[in-house]
């Protein structure tokens, strides 16, 4: 291991993070961060301006070298992490011709069935590692296709966020094997793009972005370089998706080894030596390296869900906690600690944006079950909490349906912060979880990822030595019995609900676009 400083950039669906480390250490030298707007509506958009978010990317690696100073001189590299599941279409020239589409972006809802009919889903998903969900890039190029015929024509290029990014660093257009295995158009097995993909979609290889192992670098053109204030030339290794590098970042790179992510969405996800998929196509497969493949299920719900009830319910408790300089998350987690554990028999579905793993039902709709006179605002936090930690349960057991149970489970995003929340989730899943001592997981997983591509660290597993943990959280028996009744109780409402989930979902489709 050297001493040389590393630059780990976090490209993130709400905000990007710039952070610098020094080889072997945990501990940041500098970072910087901004945030950037989410567009979104009633008919399923959320989307972003591709160009924000590069402008704001190299706004922060700037401001990251600049904190540095002398010590700048010693950067070694940078690497990057970027959000999962995006989707741009650009110009020959390299100009975006759509906004950026996100995985939350669900327009594409309304052509899943005609897509099911057209290929066989149970050999698409084995091949992909991907089920068929509107997250994904195939079915968004498919309504551009459907939608927009003139832009699809238009395309040079279908890609992400992260070859757009790197194209503008490098002069080269490449995206990392990881992404290219989350969009549902590449095949896992032949680590090609897929061709029957290509075919329902009538076009060629040479529209898709060329794609590369993770650990691929090239150089920094000198423009980017002077422009951000680097003082000479670095490597940019191209990296992986923000999921994966959040299991590096907290050393949960070892088959055995569960990472717990909530955050905006949330996630669960266990590495494997090789391509692994469901029979029951619950979970999904992403490539990390050559070697390394990651398992997992995302929820669209996690901290998103939390947002909704701080907005909601307690607008109040915002302004007193900004006048008290206070994060009104903390102050509002102290409403849920006073309320017993299963809220009073207060169950929430946070289905707020439709679900994904592990049974992908886009049209999957928020229910609260067991509402009294006797329940308040209290409970609807500390329910609302409950109910993304029994959507987190529901993807654990998939996954270990998959694996075997696991050895470890650690746990990374700014839920990290809430030891209430922390606790709900040990209680609930009924298992103990670590929490590292590495805030800044996926940047950190870049820079890791960084050094190993660059040679300064021999192997990724290394990364579990580097972490420690700061705390462990047991599960507290009584209150995990009363969360496996409420569990099933969660379980039933959700699989008795089908029908009504698609009814009230067309419902609201209609009254938009009437309205």
């Amino acid at each position: 291991m050297t001493n040389k400083i590393i630059i780990g950039i976090d490209i993130g669906t709400t905000g990007v993070r710039s952070v610098a480390w020094r080889s072997g250490e945990t501990t940041a030298l500098a970072m910087a961060s901004t945030e950037y707007p989410l567009f979104t509506d009633q008919t399923g958009v959320a989307e972003q301006d591709a160009n924000t978010l590069l402008l704001s990317t190299l706004a922060v690696v700037k401001r990251t070298v600049t904190e540095l100073g002398n010590d700048a001189k010693q950067i070694r590299g940078v690497a990057i992490s970027s959000v999962l599941h995006s989707f741009l279409a650009v110009s020959e020239e390299g100009t975006p011709l759509t906004r950026l589409m996100t995985w939350g972006d669900s327009r594409s809802q309304i052509y899943l069935d005609e897509v099911k009919a057209r290929l066989d889903t149970d050999s698409l998903y084995h091949r992909t590692g991907c089920p068929i969900h509107p997250m994904y890039s195939l079915l968004k190029m498919y309504w551009l296709k459907k939608t927009h015929p003139d832009v699809f024509a238009k395309a040079a290029w279908f890609g992400s966020i992260k070859d757009f990014v790197f194209h503008h660093f490098t002069g080269k257009r490449r995206v990392d094997r990881s992404i290219a295995s989350g969009s549902g158009c590449y095949n896992i097995q032949t680590l090609e793009w897929d061709k029957e993909v290509l075919c329902l979609l009538g076009i060629d290889e040479q529209k898709m972005v060329p794609v590369v192992p993770t650990t691929h670098f090239e150089s920094m053109s000198e423009a980017v370089c002077e422009r951000i204030g680097l003082p000479h030339v670095v490597p940019v290794v191209i990296g992986a998706g923000d999921g994966m590098m959040a299991n590096i970042g907290v050393g949960a790179i070892r088959p055995g080894q569960i990472n717990i992510t909530i955050g905006t969405s949330g996630a669960i996800r266990m590495a494997s030596k090789e391509p692994r998929t469901d029979t029951k196509r619950r979970t999904w497969c992403y490539n990390v390296t050559d070697d390394r493949w990651m398992l997992g299920g995302a929820i669209n719900n996690g901290g998103l869900s939390f947002r909704w009830a701080r907005d909601k319910f307690a607008e109040t408790e915002q302004r007193v906690a900004d006048k008290l300089g206070l994060n009104p998350y903390a102050l509002l987690t102290t409403y849920a600690e006073k309320v017993a554990a299963g809220s009073d028999g207060l169950v929430i579905l946070p289905f707020f944006t439709g679900e994904r793993a592990p049974n992908w039902n886009a049209d999957a709709r928020g229910t609260m079950l067991g509402l009294t006179l006797n329940h308040d605002k209290r409970h609807i936090i500390r329910a609302t909490l409950e109910g993304i930690c029994y959507r987190m349960r529901s993807v654990l057991e998939s996954l270990e349906d998959l694996t075997g149970k696991s050895d470890e489970i650690r746990v990374s995003g700014s839920f990290t912060h809430s030891p209430v929340w922390l606790q709900i989730l040990a209680d609930v899943i009924g298992r103990e979880i670590n929490v590292p001592d590495v805030d800044e997981g996926a940047a950190y997983g870049a820079a890791v990822m960084g050094l190993y591509a660059l040679g300064e660290l021999e192997s990724l597993d290394k990364a579990s030595d580097l972490i420690g943990i700061r705390k462990t959280y047991y599960p507290n028996e009584t209150n995990k019995c009363a969360y496996d009744r409420l569990y099933s109780i969660y379980l039933n409402t959700y699989w008795n609900l089908q029908q009504q989930f698609k009814d009230i979902a067309q419902f609201q489709r209609e009254q938009y676009y009437s309205a």
